[in-house]
């Protein structure tokens, strides 16, 4: 067998590179993992083996639970003829005994790739910083990569382009919106992000997607009016209200985003043909009606199947 980094004898720029943010990353990056995503994609529906870490070995950090991620992850492993190990908050609490930046390196030692999903971005930071191997960012409070590669994957499958499309982000300046204001602009998809007072993305993203929006020629527009953002949109794109770890704030945030549901009344104002976007799971009837996610112009099942395929082509591209 080839090289476990070959693809079809291509070998990636990106081998050894973290994967922490999307704006860590070129548009050129970003195209070479969705077209592997594809391509990946194309060979598990045609049954056709592509055991390209065989041998390899994933560890899993869960300080934050996820279904999606969990199962994603292991099953792409063990597609790609790897293994994954799961460690949850029970198994290990980093900085709590040993430091992070002692697990980042005993696990180095273990595994040939550490995924971790966790709270505080800085630790994110701080156990790739410290590892020898490379690292992924299964999510953040900050950040989310992964799910946008796949929102990307998903928009280019279903649109065939990029540049002249709109996305219409409604709800709260939070990690998922963050991260994929940064990919619209870095693609050349105009984005607005509408969002309650108080409930923006943070100006230090902003500050970021302006740079690159001047290199792509995307228009990256915050706004309170949801209208405003879902006009001639072609894809509307929603995600809970009360993200993990804020339940505390959850009576507040419905009343703040009560003007903020994507209805049947809010899609209106879309083109026909847009797609709707969740990265799930979704509180349904809350920040969007079951209407519209049960709707024909919904896509959250392929996009959810997606971070499978984007998850993978990740794996295959940084492992050494």
């Amino acid at each position: 067998m080839s090289h476990p980094m070959v693809v079809d004898n291509m070998k990636s720029k990106l081998q050894g590179k973290d994967f922490l943010r999307v704006g860590d990353f070129t548009k050129e990056d970003l195209m070479e993992l969705i077209y592997l995503a594809i391509k990946l994609k194309n060979k598990q529906k045609m049954g056709e083996p592509h055991r390209y870490l065989e041998g390899k070995t994933l560890a899993m950090i869960f300080e934050k639970s996820s279904t999606r991620t969990r199962v994603s992850f292991e099953t792409g492993m063990y597609q790609l003829g790897g293994m994954a190990q799961f460690l949850s908050s029970s198994d290990m609490q980093l900085g709590n005994g040993e430091t992070v930046a002692d697990t980042a390196q005993v696990l180095s030692r273990y595994v040939d790739v550490i995924m971790i999903r966790t709270f505080g971005h800085e630790i994110v930071e701080e156990v790739a910083e410290n590892a020898s191997v490379p690292v992924i960012n299964g999510l953040t409070d900050y950040a989310h990569p992964c799910q946008v590669l796949a929102d990307l994957m998903t928009i280019y499958e279903e649109k065939g382009k990029f540049e002249g499309l709109k996305l219409a982000y409604v709800g709260d300046g939070n990690n998922m919106s963050q991260s994929l204001i940064v990919g619209c602009a870095l693609m050349g998809i105009d984005c607005y992000v509408s969002t309650p007072e108080g409930y923006e993305v943070e100006q230090s993203i902003m500050d970021i997607v302006t740079d690159a929006a001047k290199t792509s020629g995307a228009k990256i527009i915050q706004t309170t009016d949801p209208k405003e953002a879902v006009k001639n949109a072609d894809v509307i794109y929603t995600d809970v209200w009360t993200s993990m770890g804020f339940e505390d704030e959850q009576e507040a945030r419905v009343k703040a985003f009560a003007d903020y549901q994507v209805n049947t009344d809010l899609v209106q104002g879309a083109k026909d043909d847009y797609l709707f976007m969740h990265c799930l799971p979704a509180k349904r009837d809350l920040e969007v009606t079951s209407e519209v996610i049960d709707g024909n112009n919904s896509v959250v099942f392929d996009q959810a199947e997606n971070r499978l395929h984007a998850q993978k082509a990740v794996l295959v591209s940084i492992v050494e």
